[in-house]
């Protein structure tokens, strides 16, 4: 018989409070002072995200829900919204399972979460994922040793 995850459960049940207050912004907009800290794993399963953003954040990113955000969609699994960066809008998909941190400052309120390792997928053709390597440079192909230029240069 195998043992109850109850980390995994409490986990669960806790996303279901990130979505429903996603839902309840998404009805109704946030109130005064009201707003979001919203950390996640970049390169989880599902998570739809510009590349130069994950460049830039390759594990974990916290976007802020307050003002200068458009398109909030919630579903059950996930939710999406258009954020600006770089002055451009850009829409982000997040899987709840992505989830790492839920943060709404103006109540004092926090939730962190415990997301289970998933492998590493490329979402696009333009983009390798960090630990894989590209088949068809060999290893030893990669490394340049500097000591063989040096010998060149002192034997002119």
């Amino acid at each position: 018989m195998s043992k109850i995850d109850y980390q995994s459960l409490l986990d669960n049940a806790l996303k279901s409070v990130v979505k429903d207050a996603l839902v309840h912004a998404q009805i109704n907009g946030l109130g005064d002072g009201t707003h979001f800290y919203i950390t996640f794993k970049t390169r989880d399963n599902g998570v739809v995200l510009p590349d130069f953003l994950r460049m830039r954040y390759p594990d974990l990113m916290t976007i802020v829900l307050q003002y200068s955000y458009n398109n909030l969609h919630v579903s059950d699994r996930e939710f999406g919204v258009q954020l600006t960066f770089d002055g451009r809008p850009f829409f982000i998909r997040v899987p709840f399972s992505a989830l790492v941190e839920f943060k709404d400052p103006s109540v004092d309120f926090i939730l962190t979460f415990h997301p289970q390792q998933q492998p590493v997928s490329a979402d696009n053709d333009m983009e390798l994922p960090l630990d894989e390597k590209p088949d068809s440079i060999p290893d030893d192909k990669r490394v340049v040793s500097l000591d063989e230029f040096r010998k060149q240069k002192s034997g002119l």
